[in-house]
């Protein structure tokens, strides 16, 4: 690789939106920056590797999507409870202070495995149920077309879709989810002037858009159309084998290869990123930033900063490399 494509070559960085602040991830480390309700921003920092870092051998495409999906799901949920545990720690100092009693709760630093792995396996439960279950059981009552295996998953798709659709719109009206889709929003954008190379400022950050490509909304809605289309073809494939197929036969094939879509998906949406100029990748995303309109929203310069803070501390001595003139001129991303 010649020096001038190393200098051009950007970190990949990801995150999240949690109560009150913002988790980032470098290849190197996790780091959590949240809003006390003092005004003072508090940071978590840890040393990070993924698996697929560590295990070379694991690093292939797709299996690796489906490692990472994991991965990322319970830093996630460790990352929220850590943030609500910070936000419960504000409610009480408040109580107190205006003379309500507060209940005296034993120190706990953060989630431990079993209870990381066990809301995971919950969640799991739950999402395999509404967004996989219940689809196949409405198409197989609803309509007599279980073995055309094209337009049973094109009408179980357009169910799942509009279920994700309904629960995303309906939890926007929430006060606290209102809060977190800022934070999502001052997560894209300091990741945005970060892959710019503009000096990490809330006012830089803020001129870019809130519609990242390689979202987690983009993702979700990637992994649900490829699934009409991958499911397709193994309902296809059991019905020439196997001779039929009914309910019991296509929940038990679909659950399994789950993670195999999803680790399809990540490949797309890592190799859509590459190719954003692409007429035909702009139209493939289209989709998923068009419903980022409803998942992220523009958040304040303080929400800001608490985003450029996590990445910081996420990039650690590595950002003195992407700094540039802080009068660099900052171009817009439409």
């Amino acid at each position: 690789m010649s020096e001038k494509k190393q200098n051009e070559t950007i970190m990949p960085v990801g995150g999240q939106a949690v109560i009150e602040g913002v988790m980032m991830r470098s290849p190197k480390r996790l780091a959590t920056a949240i809003r006390r309700a003092s005004g003072e921003i508090e940071i978590k920092t840890q040393e990070y590797e993924s698996l697929i870092q560590r295990k070379k051998y694991l690093n292939i495409p797709i299996i690796r999507g489906a490692i990472t999906l994991i991965e990322v799901m319970i830093l996630g949920i460790k990352t929220l409870q850590w943030s609500a545990d910070k936000a419960m720690e504000d409610i009480d100092e408040e109580d107190k202070k205006s003379g309500k009693k507060v209940k005296k709760k034993k120190k706990k630093e953060g989630m431990s495995n079993l209870s990381a792995v066990l809301t995971i396996s919950f969640a799991l439960i739950l999402g395999m149920g509404l967004f996989i279950g219940l689809p196949i059981y409405l198409t197989t009552k609803i309509f007599n077309i279980e073995r055309e295996a094209l337009l049973f998953n094109l009408v179980a798709g357009g169910i799942r879709i509009t279920l994700f659709l309904a629960y995303v719109w309906g939890i926007s009206f929430m006060k606290d989810v209102v809060r977190l889709f800022q934070y999502h929003g001052a997560e894209h954008k300091s990741i945005f002037a970060f892959e710019s190379k503009v000096f990490l400022s809330p006012e830089n950050a803020q001129k870019f858009t809130t519609f990242h490509p390689r979202c987690g909304t983009s993702f979700l809605v990637m992994v649900m159309v490829i699934s009409l289309f991958f499911f397709a073809f193994l309902d296809t494939f059991v019905i020439y084998f196997y001779g039929d197929i009914n309910l019991f036969i296509r929940l038990i094939t679909h659950i399994p290869f789950v993670p195999i879509v999803g680790g399809i998906g990540y490949e797309a949406i890592k190799a859509s990123a590459k190719r954003t100029n692409s007429s035909i990748v702009q139209f493939l995303i289209a989709p998923g930033l068009w419903l980022q309109r409803i998942t992220t929203s523009t958040p304040d310069l303080k929400q800001l900063e608490v985003g450029i803070a996590a990445l910081k501390a996420a990039l650690g001595d590595d950002y003195k490399d992407e700094l540039v003139k802080e009068d660099a001129e900052v171009a817009e991303i439409a």
